[in-house]
């Protein structure tokens, strides 16, 4: 019997959680923007106000889902798995309650602290501003300044490298969050390993570099992810295989200690000096990394979310030895000043038969496909190395446009050279 399945959400990792799902099911979708890609690809599309339980499970009753997907956190914040799970839906993504782990940083480092999770920065936590500015102030060394809610990617600053502390304070003073975390500054390289989670079972997928950074060189402000790459194995070239045990390690020690958790976990990683460290947990698939990992997944996806309904052990995952580089075409002034409103041209048909296209966020007229103000379409480029599939992303874009801005280095010789220049040197 064929299942049916409903994704909810409408960005870039959606779209490969679609085109993964797509062949083997008959999907259906929902979310408040219509993708142009998921819609081509499910059988039914309805716009909807994403975050409201009750509008995603009529949704999901008038399609007679047998399962759902939630793709981003702010449903997953606004318990719509719990909402679906009481209307008898399976949903594969965490309980609100589980979903703590990315939505509330206080509660996920807390957490960590209890539980002896390995990799767990020294960290306090502040209802107070006046109290958090004078911790700045009196703390020797760098911090990481964090909202303790979610900001969508872009709420953290760091002194020291993104403000001074000076900055940090007048940043807190103004936004006057309920609740921040100060932790200290990791120095080394990110990385991220996602991975599938249900009853105890932890199957995780290879390890992704995002660039959260808005110019080259990762330079300017923190977007929601300007691009990431994967190699042809489960490593980086800067890692070691060590290094990822080590990190799968801290996912399991997280479901040991939280055995009810189940959907995507995702760990970003800080490769240091003193070995692997946790910047931070998400409770979903991260957008772009979801676009690296999905494509070369040749386990079907479906397989893993009817073992996690019915109760059976996950199937092992096995991916292509492909190399991936995701590069995200944003809008001019994205992300301080964005422009909407320029034409998207690239279609499936340009950017080749090695490269894939994920539209995001994006405006679909009957006259074509146009930016809004958020980060408009992905390209991910396939190859046998990352320079192949650099190569390929970077070719499938050569004809973007005006009224876009893309991160040229993502993936290149020199980027990836100086990571593992770093790395060497944070070793010696």
């Amino acid at each position: 019997m064929t299942e049916t399945v409903l994704l909810v959400g409408g960005g870039g990792r959606e779209h490969a959680v679609a085109r993964s799902l797509a062949p083997d099911c008959d999907l259906h979708a929902c979310a408040s923007n219509r993708n142009p890609g998921i819609d081509a690809l499910a059988e039914s599309f309805e716009t909807l106000d994403e975050t409201d339980p009750d509008a995603v499970v009529a949704r999901a009753e008038s399609v007679e889902a047998d399962l759902a997907v939630v793709g981003p956190e702010t449903p997953l914040a606004a318990g719509v798995v719990d909402a679906l799970e009481a209307a008898d839906v399976y949903a594969f993504g965490p309980r609100e309650a589980d979903a703590r782990i990315e939505t509330d940083k206080a509660f996920q480092r807390e957490f960590m602290r209890d539980h002896d999770i390995p990799g767990c920065p020294d960290f306090e936590t502040f209802t107070d501003t006046e109290a958090a500015c004078d911790y700045i102030d009196a703390y020797d060394g760098d911090l990481a300044v964090k909202p303790a809610g979610l900001t969508g990617g872009k709420g953290v600053k760091v002194t020291g490298d993104q403000v001074t502390k000076a900055e940090a304070k007048e940043y807190l003073r103004a936004e006057d969050y309920e609740q921040v975390v100060l932790e200290e500054r990791f120095v080394g390289e990110e990385f991220t390993v996602q991975a599938f989670v249900a009853h105890g079972d932890v199957r995780p997928t290879p390890a992704v570099q995002d660039h959260k950074r808005a110019f080259e060189g990762d330079e300017g402000p923190n977007t929601g992810g300007m691009g990431s790459y994967s190699d042809a194995g489960r490593t980086l070239p800067f890692m070691t295989a060590a290094d990822y045990d080590d990190a799968v390690a801290v996912l399991e020690a997280v479901v040991d200690a939280l055995p009810t958790y189940r959907g995507v976990l995702y760990g970003q990683f800080m490769l240091t000096a003193e070995g692997v460290k946790v910047v931070e947990f998400n409770a979903r698939f991260g957008d772009p990394e979801a676009m690296n990992t999905l494509p070369v997944m040749e386990t079907p996806f479906l397989d893993v979310l009817t073992a996690a309904r019915d109760g059976e052990p996950l199937p092992d995952l096995a991916f292509a030895p492909t190399a991936t580089v995701c590069k995200y075409a944003v809008p001019a002034g994205y992300p301080t000043d964005p422009e909407a409103g320029a034409r998207v041209t690239v279609t499936d048909d340009s950017v080749g038969e090695d490269a894939i296209l994920f539209y995001a966020s994006v405006d679909a007229r009957d006259d074509g496909v146009y930016t809004t103000t958020s980060r408009s379409f992905a390209v991910v480029g396939l190859g046998d190395t990352i320079a192949d599939a650099e190569a390929r992303a970077s070719a499938a874009l050569a004809d973007v446009g005006d009224g876009f801005r893309i991160r040229e280095d993502i993936g290149t010789a020199a980027l990836v050279q100086r990571r593992i220049d770093h790395v060497d040197s944070l070793r010696d």
